[in-house]
């Protein structure tokens, strides 16, 4: 069984992102059923957990809690801090005050006294990163939090931050058809020994086959707004995914396998955190990090992702000017 680390503490390199059990893609599954798949997906070899206080606007938080009350020891959990639902909408918001805050509301809703892996969600611009970092060191120095960690960040900012506090992981998008990181922050997360968790690696469910080309997306669906998902550029990248389907057959995996295995296989510090919310999905997903993969098979996955082949950026404008990653 491969593992890796974040800050020194082992887990599998294939974790659960738990967004989708509460927020993000269209309706969520029924509280009863999204409970079944978090004790599922821990009795099938999961030991870590992604979620944030942003997700459901808190009910994602205390979906964890309440189900996992009494399993609290198998898994690291981590969860996100400075992005948040404030009357209804999603604020972002770095102050130290608003980062403890949120972090106290979010220990009470998961039922634990300490958090494994705390994010930054989103870098608050108006808030220079230095002091939000202090704050979170501050409640690691309390015993609240045991590690800190950056979303959607550059590698300027995260090496800012690292000189406050030690980063122990970034978390951004990484995939096939998602590349920026390549342009500073992976290579800078092996540079200070932060690990690097890559989330939406199934290209939020379209490369893995789960989404239908054709099909219009549920109300609340935030992948309606994204301009690859969109009219022309969804055909035309359905058939890029069609043609990563064939390959993945013919090399007896799936087709989430065969993108779990491109990212996992970009640095030995990589690991992902694909959402679903079906028990197969998880568990064919989980299987990936031990599976064999040749490099003439990843490369042949990735050249067909090569440069401008993808059509659509992966967030509108509006989201671009809210993070801090660079872009090609």
């Amino acid at each position: 069984m491969m593992v890796r680390t974040i800050g020194g503490r082992s887990v599998r390199p294939v974790g659960l992102g738990c967004m989708t059990l509460s927020h993000g893609y269209g309706t969520p599954p029924d509280r009863a059923e999204g409970a079944r798949l978090l004790h599922a997906a821990l009795d099938a070899g999961y030991d870590f957990l992604d979620t944030a206080a942003l997700y459901g606007f808190g009910s994602n938080e205390t979906l964890i809690g309440e189900t996992l009350a009494g399993r609290r020891g198998e898994y690291l959990l981590a969860s996100k801090c400075g992005m948040a639902g404030v009357d209804g909408k999603r604020v972002i918001d770095g102050r130290p005050a608003t980062i403890m805050a949120t972090v106290e509301a979010s220990l009470q809703r998961l039922k634990t006294d300490v958090i494994d892996l705390l994010y930054l969600h989103r870098r608050d611009f108006a808030v220079p990163i230095e002091e939000t970092v202090g704050a979170m060191a501050a409640l690691v120095q309390a015993g609240k939090v045991r590690m800190i960690g950056l979303s959607e960040v550059s590698a300027a900012t995260l090496r800012a931050a690292h000189a406050v506090h030690p980063i122990a992981a970034v978390q951004s998008e990484y995939s096939l058809w998602s590349r920026e990181t390549e342009l500073g922050v992976l290579d800078t997360c092996a540079d200070i020994g932060a690990a690097f968790v890559a989330f939406s690696p199934l290209g939020r469910g379209f490369l893995s086959g789960a989404v239908d080309a054709d099909s219009a997306f549920e109300r609340g669906d935030i992948r309606a707004g994204m301009p690859r998902f969109q009219g022309e550029a969804r055909q035309h990248n359905a058939r890029l995914a069609g043609q990563l389907a064939v390959l993945a057959a013919e090399a007896g995996c799936t087709p989430a396998q065969l993108c779990l295995g491109w990212v996992l296989a970009r640095g030995s510090h990589v690991l992902a955190i694909p959402g679903t919310t079906k028990l197969r999905h998880a568990t064919d997903n989980l299987a990936a990090a031990d599976l064999t993969l040749d490099a003439a098979l990843l490369a042949a996955a990735e050249a067909i992702f090569a440069s401008g082949a993808v059509i659509g950026e992966r967030y509108p404008a509006a989201t671009y000017a809210e993070i801090d990653t660079e872009r090609r």
